[in-house]
């Protein structure tokens, strides 16, 4: 019997670790962690969410010899001019937590009018340790709204009401959450491309299409 295919997550969000986790339930896949392999070490940040994903993707895929997926996503604010984007996580300085992130942001926003229309971006790599990288793009249209609800998720969930939803992200079940957030639709994106060159099975769980 052959080896199932290794695919490194290439986070130390335990958030995001948890989703993909979730979204990467395949047939035949072993899935692993930074921390499985002690293999955390600082990635320079790129221009934009490609850029980002691309170089974690490939650099971890180079020092593990396994494929690796990574992901850049970001909030982008319309009253903002698409801001903070793919500075999100460091809009209140690098070692601010997300509660400091989310005051910023509100700080940021409250002088303009409402609705404060916004989207989360997520932007997916695959790379392999030969240095071949394949990209997805998923996007959740929403809005922030000035209080918090919720209590699942993390970031800039509980202020982000995903749209068609009447819910903030945070106020999602997992299931949910990992059916319409943006990192689902990545993920989804690049499903075909991962199947393909792991020779895998299909996905496990449907993706809802964006709403308008």
């Amino acid at each position: 019997m052959s080896e199932k295919p290794t695919l490194l997550i290439a986070t130390a969000n335990a958030g995001k670790l948890r989703e993909m986790r979730a979204l990467l339930n395949l047939d035949g896949l072993r899935l692993v962690s930074l921390a499985d392999l002690e293999a955390l070490h600082k990635i320079e940040e790129g221009s934009d969410y490609a850029e980002n994903a691309r170089r974690k993707a490939a650099s971890f895929a180079r020092i593990t010899g396994n494929w690796t997926v990574a992901d850049d996503s970001g909030l982008e604010v319309d009253a903002l001019g698409g801001a903070p984007g793919p500075h999100s996580a460091r809009i209140a300085g690098e070692h601010a937590s997300d509660t400091d992130r989310r005051r910023m942001l509100l700080g940021l926003v409250q002088p303009h009018p409402r609705p404060w229309t916004a989207r989360f971006r997520c932007t997916m790599a695959l790379a392999s340790p030969e240095g071949s990288v394949d990209l997805g793009v998923g996007v959740c249209e929403g809005e922030v709204v000035p209080a918090e609800a919720g209590s699942g998720g993390f970031g800039y969930d509980p202020i982000f009401l995903v749209a068609g939803r009447g819910q903030t992200m945070a106020e999602l079940s997992e299931a949910d959450k990992n059916r319409v957030s943006h990192r689902a639709r990545a993920v989804q994106a690049l499903l075909p491309t991962l199947v393909l060159r792991l020779n895998l099975h299909g996905p496990t769980a449907p993706i809802d299409p964006p709403a308008r």
